[in-house]
């Protein structure tokens, strides 16, 4: 069993940034690939981004692809993604998830957080 508890978001002015965290609980969280998805209001939820358990690759949505960057500190149970130069279209609930697969398919995470909320204004 894995929880996973997102803290970090909030109302940022478009072009700011922001660090979202996971904490995890479970002595295996080393062992999960970890990924943050969003889901905007009346959209699906979309992938963006992914880091592996071992070596820590990371896979990103081509709409962050250099803007974020997710990271993970497996001693202290937790994974970030540090959001820069933020825009009105990323504004969403950010989730965190945890899967045994290295996959960006949502419906291969098992584990997931309650979400927190993006909003960026123009």
């Amino acid at each position: 069993q894995v929880q996973l508890v997102e803290s970090g978001g909030g109302l940022v002015q478009a072009g700011g940034s922001l660090r979202l965290s996971c904490a995890a609980s479970g002595r295996t969280f080393s062992t999960y690939t970890m990924g943050w998805f969003r889901q905007a209001p009346g959209k699906e939820r979309e992938f963006v981004a992914r880091i592996s358990w071992s070596p820590g690759n990371t896979y990103y949505a081509d709409s962050v692809k250099g803007r974020f960057t997710i990271s993970r500190e497996n001693v202290k149970n937790t994974v970030y993604l540090q959001m820069n130069s933020l825009k009105p279209e990323d504004t969403a609930v950010y989730y965190c998830a945890a899967s045994t697969r290295v996959t960006s398919e949502s419906q291969n995470y098992r584990y997931w957080g309650q979400g927190t909320q993006v909003t960026v204004s123009s």
